[in-house]
């Protein structure tokens, strides 16, 4: 993972974790927050894997099952070892597999963020998620101004918060900050919409930051 990827995501977990105004936020509260943040993702990735492992075990002893109850070790001597026999793929098992890989992919990530925030040689990881929480605190009325003018027919306030800190960390990066490719930003805040959000986030984000774009001359 590159270190503004991580930033990125580290600012989108620190942004879901605001429970005030954001300007009432110090740099001390977000330096606390993002070590509460990294905690949380370190222990969920923890929790996952034991899920997984369960899952895992499981998988086992039911290919064991189906291997002993077949015909052909049926009619073995009880004390044979039994032979391997096909397996079919049914759904139930690619469901099994594919919901392992979905955990260990999230539990990897979550890792790779934990490893980047606390590295001394991946410091500015934390300091650029904490730069775009800053930039929002100084901006915030305009950019939500912003997301509201091009968000027809929602109230800001009724949109998923989600979709909100992801416009926003865009917005931040696109307007004030100016520091990574606009193509490289938007195809973040899309990732982290099919990541985080719900299907139709990602269609909705890029029509956002499409508008945002064409306004500003950005592109």
């Amino acid at each position: 993972m590159q270190a503004r990827r991580a930033a990125r995501e580290l600012a989108f977990i620190l942004f879901s974790q605001f429970d005030k105004t954001i300007t009432n936020y110090t740099k001390d509260d977000l330096q606390d927050i993002i070590l509460k943040s990294v905690r949380i993702l370190t222990g969920n990735a923890n929790d996952e894997l034991k899920t997984a492992l369960g899952s895992l075990i499981a998988m086992r002893d039911q290919v064991e099952t189906y291997e002993a109850e077949s015909d052909i070790n049926l009619k073995r001597p009880i004390e044979a070892a039994n032979i391997p026999v096909p397996l079919p793929m049914t759904s139930d098992l690619i469901g099994r597999i594919n919901e392992m890989i979905d955990i260990a992919e999230k539990s990897i990530l979550a890792l790779e963020i934990a490893e980047f925030t606390t590295l001394d040689s991946q410091y500015d990881v934390k300091n650029y998620a904490i730069q775009i929480a800053e930039f929002f605190q100084k901006n915030h009325n305009e950019v939500d101004d912003l997301i509201q003018k091009y968000a027809k027919n929602w109230d800001l306030g009724r949109l998923v918060k989600m979709d909100k800190d992801i416009l926003r960390i865009a917005i931040v990066e696109l307007l004030y900050i100016k520091d990574a490719p606009m193509k490289v930003v938007v195809d973040e805040a899309l990732e982290l919409a099919k990541k985080y959000s719900t299907d139709d986030s990602a269609s909705f984000i890029n029509g956002i930051l499409a508008k945002v774009i064409v306004e500003y001359g950005l592109n």
